[in-house]
């Protein structure tokens, strides 16, 4: 499959979901339940902070300018199903995983 933003196209909207903690010790654990094979909205249901936890950490879909600017460079950065390091942000510490 051809990757747009690899060859500079550059998408204007996407779909995520996030888990928001406090710490970044918590967002690294996090993480590395995910690359354990934990499944991103249990995680997220269990240990998010976010309203959206409740949908399984899903944001649905948003375009840029929507979200704090470190957030937003993180998800547009992300590949389809990729999950991205914890993202500090004013509300706390993100993992980022990109749906669509």
């Amino acid at each position: 499959m051809l990757n747009l933003t690899s060859i500079g196209v550059m998408v204007d909207k996407i779909h995520c979901a996030h888990i928001l903690v406090k710490t970044e010790t918590e967002a690294k654990n996090i993480k590395a339940r995910l690359d354990k094979g934990e499944k991103f909205g249990a995680l997220a249901k269990n240990a998010s902070l976010c309203p959206s936890a409740k949908n399984g950490g899903d944001l649905g879909t948003f375009t840029r300018g929507k979200m704090v600017k470190e957030f937003e460079k993180a998800a547009f950065a992300l590949e389809k199903g990729q999950t991205s390091d914890p993202v500090k942000t004013q509300f706390g510490y993100h993992v980022i995983k990109r749906l669509e």
